[in-house]
């Protein structure tokens, strides 16, 4: 069974994201995965300056939480990454988690990334598709450069209130449905 690691980037505890990205969590839970999930508004990320002191193989010279996420990172093999769509792109909790991968660009740190997967879990308030299309490929190409396979998307427009997702069956059960795959 695989192990799968949400990373919750909307501020919004019970949100929409919050909501996707825990009925995948469930449907891969109740296959036998063991499953984490990590909330980025309770953490504390620093932006990358671009010491590079992580493309020598070391730590990260930042002293916040994202040193302690890199083993949960590495220890996963699937992760779940989970942002609404602001401004056609990533919430900035998201992006600077995002940005703080480039600890994995380094030859020593590329093999603790490589290969694992991806998933991307998107909804947004506009009903027009193309307005997450930045947001996607932004993940895309960055997965494409860690050698990180993108497995899945749930991509969910017109969702504006609070939770309001939970009332499209259709898509919390396709969330469902692929957590149960996600596990095996």
């Amino acid at each position: 069974m695989n192990k799968i690691l949400g990373v919750m980037g909307s501020p919004r505890i019970n949100g929409n994201t919050h909501v996707l990205v825990s009925k995948i969590l469930e449907g891969a839970k109740e296959k036998g995965a063991a499953t984490d999930i990590i909330l980025l508004k309770d953490l504390n990320i620093q932006e990358c300056d671009g010491c590079h002191t992580c493309w020598k193989g070391n730590e990260c010279s930042k002293s916040d939480d994202m040193n302690n996420i890199y083993p949960r990172i590495i220890d996963n093999e699937i992760i779940l990454f989970g942002t609404p769509v602001y401004w056609y792109g990533p919430t900035a909790l998201m992006k600077a988690f995002i940005d703080r991968f480039v600890y994995f660009n380094c030859p020593e740190n590329r093999a603790k990334i490589k290969g694992k997967s991806a998933v991307i879990v998107v909804p947004f308030e506009e009903d027009n598709l193309e307005t997450a299309d930045l947001l996607v490929k932004m993940f895309e190409k960055s997965f494409e450069y860690l050698e990180i396979p993108l497995i899945g998307k749930i991509i969910v427009p017109g969702v504006t209130k609070k939770g309001e997702v939970i009332k499209q069956e259709e898509i919390i059960e396709q969330c469902y449905n692929l957590g149960k795959k996600l596990a095996i």
